[in-house]
């Protein structure tokens, strides 16, 4: 770089969200350091900022990320920030994933009254159902079966909107409790807040929750960013969207997916259920990771073999449409 190329920002694009800007910034620090370049942030309102909709009815997780890749895509900015889980399994052509930073908690956290843990919340309500709000049919769809194998009851209640409003649903007394993602909690500075961690066996999370994804369209600038990626955590998210995308899921489709890598093998654990929790159908699969470039395809493979073992016992219908 030329001294005239040193000192020119990069762009980097945003959504305006708190929690956006916080994920970006934690990011931008990062690039600077690698790059020696400054960044400056550029924040993009996306379509499923601005939508009240229910995310299954204005084209799912997609939303939140189109705008960003049309942004790079025309060259207004450098690099994007994403919420890995937000990020569609199909990138557009031209678009380089540069890095998966290594992941947060990757768990769901309750946020409760009165600083009460989900079963004592449920004690505590006796009479009549805790309301417990969330916008996620897989949150949903777990929280429904624990209640039915425990006997409580609960009452799932779908909500939209950013912490601070998901939260306040709780502190007005409208909802009992709201489930969010301890990684974005986490990033936030609001930890204190979490009244409990839910348990990926009571709750597995979502596809790529608690990864970030950096992309851009520059080959050059692509291979400075790789030193941000995490392997492991790569590795594991290359296996849990390889499974969302065989399954052909979108956001109103209750999947969830979990990786774990031990430095020789990835432990990938899936469950596609109905909304209401009367079905969940829960698999595991083990499969050797080697470091030595193919780490990526194999990841995928062993989510595409677990999506075909759920296919195979029935996850189209409970997913409500048929996988072609």
């Amino acid at each position: 770089m030329n001294g005239q190329e040193s000192v020119t920002p990069l762009r980097l694009g945003t959504r305006r969200s708190a929690l956006a800007m916080a994920q970006s910034g934690m990011v931008a620090r990062e690039v600077t350091r690698l790059t020696g370049r400054p960044v400056e942030l550029v924040e993009i309102t996306t379509y499923g900022d601005t939508s009240r909709e229910a995310l299954a009815q204005i084209g799912g997780t997609g939303v939140f990320v189109s705008a960003l890749r049309d942004a790079l895509l025309e060259g207004r900015i450098d690099l994007a920030v994403h919420s890995l889980k937000d990020l569609p399994t199909a990138a557009p052509a031209g678009l380089l994933l540069a890095a998966v930073p290594q992941r947060e908690d990757v768990r769901d956290a309750l946020v409760a009254r009165d600083g009460l843990a989900l079963e004592q919340l449920v004690e505590k309500l006796a009479g009549h159902p805790a309301r417990i709000g969330t916008g996620s049919p897989r949150r949903m769809a777990q929280l429904n079966a624990w209640a039915a194998a425990n006997g409580a009851a609960i009452e799932t209640v779908p909500i939209r909107g950013n912490v601070d409003t998901r939260i306040g649903y709780v502190t007005k007394g409208e909802l009992d409790a709201v489930v969010l993602a301890t990684a974005g909690l986490n990033r936030l500075g609001r930890s204190t807040e979490i009244t409990e961690h839910l348990d990926p066996e009571l709750m597995l999370p979502a596809p790529g929750q608690g990864a970030l994804a950096v992309e851009c369209v520059d080959p050059a600038l692509a291979r400075r960013l790789a030193a941000l990626d995490h392997l492991p955590t790569r590795a594991a998210v290359v296996a849990e969207r390889a499974l969302l995308a065989a399954l052909e899921a979108g956001c109103s489709a209750p999947v969830a997916a979990l990786a774990g890598w031990t430095g020789t093998e990835l432990r990938l654990e899936g469950v596609v259920g109905t909304v209401d929790g009367a079905t969940l159908l829960k698999m595991t699969a083990n499969g050797p990771i080697v470091q030595d470039g193919a780490a990526e395809e194999q990841a995928a493979a062993l989510g595409r073999a677990l999506a075909a073992r759920l296919l195979a016992s029935g996850a189209a219908d409970l997913m409500g449409e048929r996988v072609r």
